[in-house]
């Protein structure tokens, strides 16, 4: 089934989870912003946007970045499970759910373009934002190369294979 089609016949599905229901504004989206400000923080003193740090992941140089991405797989292991153990509520009041997901041939090859940007550019998507405000100005191309594959695969998401 395409996506176009997925959408039109099931379009709760594939909406965000918050999409249009989120009735806070101002002062109250100011908590996401330090949230995010504080993770920038500790993305650069943990020296996980390094481009060298992720330059020696992708040479098997070091075990430093595999162990920060396996520590970061574990706690969301960890977490998913006790959600659906004790059936955690979003902070307005809401059930969380987890939907089960489909593995498909788009995954792998769309992992292997995504790993072939991250060892190009230095940086995922996460730490960018923390690297340009270090200071890393040139990132801002990365960011913008970014949106733009994110723009080009939403275009022509109905015309790929599954």
């Amino acid at each position: 089934m395409k996506v176009k089609e997925k959408i039109e016949s099931n379009p709760v599905e594939c909406e965000a989870p918050n999409m249009g229901k989120s009735g806070e504004s101002g002062w109250k989206l100011m908590r996401y912003l330090i949230v995010g400000v504080l993770f920038g923080i500790v993305f650069v003193k943990a020296e996980v946007i390094s481009w060298f740090r992720i330059q020696e992941m992708f040479r098997l140089q070091s075990f430093f970045m595999y162990g920060v991405i396996g520590s970061a797989i574990l706690v969301g292991l960890i977490s998913i499970q006790l959600i659906k153990r004790f059936g955690i509520k979003t902070l307005g009041g809401e059930p969380i759910k987890i939907a089960d997901k489909e593995f498909r041939k788009g995954q792998i090859i769309g992992g292997f373009i995504f790993g072939l940007g991250w060892a190009l550019t230095g940086a995922c998507p996460g730490p960018l934002f923390a690297q340009i405000g270090s200071g890393f100005s040139v990132v801002a191309v990365t960011l913008l190369s970014a949106i733009a594959g994110t723009w080009v695969y939403g275009k022509f998401a109905d015309k790929l294979p599954n």
